[in-house]
């Protein structure tokens, strides 16, 4: 439940709590006080979170009316005593005034976002420069991009052009800085060759999408459940929304500083399909619970905006599937390196030249011109009495796989198989 402190000029303190009851307000209580303005009534409404933007609305035609919202729950308890405990757990999501009011609240200080942007290329650099997996996880945490991603959601659902256009510019503007201070430190160190870390950061799975999706509705969840309903944290879930994009952001910032314009390409689109992704699905769970274009103390939502700010997230969401399916394997490598070791676990099986022990497939950082080279390192245990040499199984295995790979298209193989023979029976 909510509670609020209504205001009203004196005399109309009766109505107020009429008005409240009739919304299944509990726990009412009306006070005469002086306000600036001379004297008042001051009610206090405890209401269910579902009920807050219908009395907002049933109200609004009180003289002197102010309205204080707590945003935090309470727990309305009431005779008889023995039903406590009935009372304190039916908790309900917020409401979508306050969801909306809550979006608006975080557009603050620009001093301060962009200084969390910055703090997150310097992070994310380091983990990317020095193969620290877990500096990554520090950047995603102190990233602010959950909070315009999720305005952007917010503003799609509501069909508010102004808080629509604000948000993606924080977005993009948080972008740019993380991306900017991440180049400008490889710049001034002269990086000029490719971690490891990089390497499997630009590497995109053909489910990439998938991650965007569930960041968008696991962020929309928390913003419309009730604190005490929640068992996730709001840093958990905005850990979440940034997990895929303060690295890529970091990514894009250094490749472009090293030239490396392959890098740089896969990290935008990872970017773009994160903000489109998280959009579609967060401004669908919030249509779910109730935030529309027009509402209680909010009329600057045009429906044709919603319509046309989903239909845009849709479109592009589609073009950037486009993109990454007619691009292949750039943008699938992690899909089509999996991919590879399970064609070479099928060659093997159907070889009689030995047993796979294991195949370690992926694609190499290397930018050779006009190839997308996939290095393996096959392992491969020679048969009990068999009658051909190791070499020889060597050279067969290598042909047999690097044929199967090439059916696969748009790859060069390049394979590495090692025959180990077992040790003697005892």
């Amino acid at each position: 439940m909510r509670q609020l402190l209504v205001q009203v000029s004196r005399g109309c303190g009766q109505k107020v709590l009429d008005i409240a009851k009739a919304c299944g307000g509990a726990n009412l209580a009306q006070l005469e006080a002086t306000g600036s303005e001379g004297p008042i009534d001051v009610v206090i409404v405890d209401i269910p979170n579902q009920k807050v933007e219908g009395l907002l609305e049933e109200l609004e035609s009180l003289p002197g009316l102010h309205i204080t919202l707590t945003p935090q729950g309470v727990m309305a308890l009431k005779p008889p005593a023995s039903e406590a405990a009935q009372q304190v757990k039916d908790v309900e999501h917020r409401s979508p005034i306050e969801v909306f009011l809550s979006g608006l609240q975080s557009v603050g200080s620009w001093k301060g976002f962009l200084g969390y942007a910055a703090a997150a290329g310097f992070v994310v650099w380091i983990g990317l420069f020095t193969n620290t997996s877990y500096l990554l996880v520090a950047a995603m945490l102190i990233a602010p991009f959950a909070g315009p991603a999720m305005n952007v959601a917010i503003a799609t659902a509501r069909g508010d052009r102004h808080l629509l256009q604000r948000s993606l510019l924080r977005y993009f503007a948080a972008l740019a800085v993380t991306i900017v201070v991440a180049g400008a430190l490889s710049l001034i160190l002269g990086q000029e060759v490719t971690t490891s870390l990089m390497n499997q950061t630009s590497t995109v799975s053909a489910v990439a999408v998938l991650l965007p999706l569930v960041a968008g509705a696991a962020g929309a969840l928390n913003l419309v459940q009730s604190e005490r309903s929640s068992l996730v944290s709001g840093a958990s879930v905005g850990m979440l929304v940034a997990a895929s994009l303060a690295p890529p952001a970091g990514l894009v910032g250094m490749a472009s500083a090293m030239g490396r314009w392959d890098m740089a390409m896969n990290g935008v689109f990872v970017l773009l399909l994160q903000l489109v992704g998280i959009n579609l699905s967060a401004s669908l769970l919030f249509r779910t619970y109730g935030l529309s274009a027009q509402g209680a103390r909010y009329n600057r939502g045009k429906r044709w905006v919603s319509l046309s700010a989903s239909a845009a997230t849709v479109v592009a969401l589609a073009g950037l599937l486009t993109w990454q399916f007619s691009t292949s394997p750039d943008l699938q490598r992690s899909s089509r390196s999996q991919r590879a070791a399970a064609e070479i676990q099928k060659v093997m099986n159907g070889s009689g030249l030995g047993e796979l022990v294991e195949a370690n497939v992926r694609f190499t950082a290397t930018d050779i011109k006009g190839q997308n080279t996939l290095l393996g390192s096959v392992y491969v245990q020679r048969p009990i009495g068999a009658t051909l040499s190791s070499e020889e199984i060597r050279s067969r295995v290598t042909r047999a796989i690097q044929t199967r790979l090439q059916q696969q298209g748009n790859v060069t193989p390049l394979i590495d198989v090692s025959v180990l023979d077992p040790p003697p029976r005892q």
